[in-house]
């Protein structure tokens, strides 16, 4: 299923607008999934818009890979970009069944490029059982399914997600994240997805591009945006640290090792986890959930004690009360892991960057 495209999304475009003006210049890599993250009416929508072709303004340049589709006098269309979109509310075809609206675009697709398949991709997004069902017929969270199979199957060159948990509840928005997380992984497609939610970021991108203003702030990978005091991801709910790594198979007391023996992990099994051993996974610690202590403790409960160095002390970050301290520290395998310390205990401790230390982790959470 994988693909690869060389050099990135190149986008140069200045657009204005009564009160909003749109100035970004930029290459995106085209691998993986790159969240584009601010607030409402930053710019986002705008700027995948004219990643599609749906705005056209003058002087934009837009090259993917070695194809420009736009630039000067030359402007592709929509519908020859080879681009799936989709959008917070799905547009399904009602009076279609779930098997018409998957195959609406996969047999306009020319069968010389068709990469992806009815059948795989109703089996990724777990919706084989819906295929006869009418659209009409559908949960909020099944059309959003249907949705993204639909943009599947035109084997696009690049996938649009323009908020595609907005509109759906907690619950619902639950559900699908497993499906969204393993699109990109699965499919190879690069994908670009709009969003002003930490906890997608923190679940589904590979990169993050920061918006403020109409202007793109920042583009660097997840690793680098969760690793900075200041990160915007931090704002609301304060610090939180996401590890990438391989999973092993559960013990005696269905706990299962993560991460390599200089980082290692024991985790608590999740119901209903898809990730067998040796799968890569994310496990998402609250920076408050975790302790710092210059010596490994005995006798305690706790079962991660990870070898750090802390790299920085900075004010955390999303706090109206006394101010305390975030603690960026290096595990052992080079991933940044953040503690949330009070003003004394940095102080008692004497903590300062290159202190090596344990990190006392009380709770993590599978991003599945």
């Amino acid at each position: 299923m994988s693909q690869s495209v060389s050099n990135g999304l190149r986008i140069q475009a200045r657009l204005e607008r009564s009160g909003f003006a749109l100035d970004v210049d930029t290459t995106i890599p085209l691998e993986g999934v790159t969240a584009l993250f601010g607030r409402s009416g930053c710019g986002k929508t705008t700027l995948l818009r004219i990643i599609a072709g749906l705005e056209h303004p003058p002087g934009a340049e837009v090259h993917f890979g070695d194809t420009a589709w736009q630039s000067g006098k030359t402007f592709v269309p929509l519908h020859r970009r080879r681009v799936g979109l989709v959008f917070q509310e799905s547009t399904l075809l009602p009076h279609l069944s779930v098997r018409g609206n998957l195959l609406y675009g996969y047999k306009r697709t020319p069968e010389s490029m068709r990469r992806l398949h009815l059948d795989e991709v109703a089996d990724l997004l777990g919706i084989t059982e819906l295929l006869e069902r009418r659209a009409d017929q559908l949960s909020g969270g099944q059309r959003q399914r249907v949705a993204l199979g639909r943009a599947l199957l035109i084997s696009p060159d690049l996938l649009l997600l323009d908020e595609p948990l907005n509109a759906l509840d907690t619950q619902t928005k639950r559900e699908i994240m497993p499906f969204l997380a393993r699109l990109s992984d699965r499919t190879g497609i690069p994908t670009l997805l709009v969003t002003h939610a930490p906890e997608e970021v923190e679940r589904l991108a590979h990169r993050v591009a920061f918006m403020h203003d109409g202007q793109l702030e920042r583009l660097e990978p997840l690793r680098d945006a969760l690793a900075r005091a200041d990160s915007p991801l931090f704002r609301e709910e304060g610090a939180v640290s996401v590890l990438q790594g391989e999973l092993g198979p559960p013990d005696e007391h269905d706990l299962r090792p993560f991460g390599p023996p200089e980082a290692r992990y024991r985790v608590p099994t999740t119901p209903g986890s898809t990730k067998g051993a040796g799968h890569q996974a994310r496990l998402r610690i609250d920076a408050r959930d975790v302790s710092i202590a210059l010596s490994p403790p005995e006798d305690i409960s706790i079962l991660n004690i990870i070898p750090v160095t802390i790299e920085a002390l900075d004010e955390a970050p999303g706090h109206h009360g006394p101010a305390r301290i975030l603690a960026t520290c290096r595990q052992d395998d080079g991933q940044p892991l953040m503690a949330e310390l009070t003003q004394l205990s940095t102080k008692r401790l004497a903590l300062q960057p290159g202190t090596r230390a344990h990190a006392l982790v009380k709770s993590v959470a599978f991003l599945d």
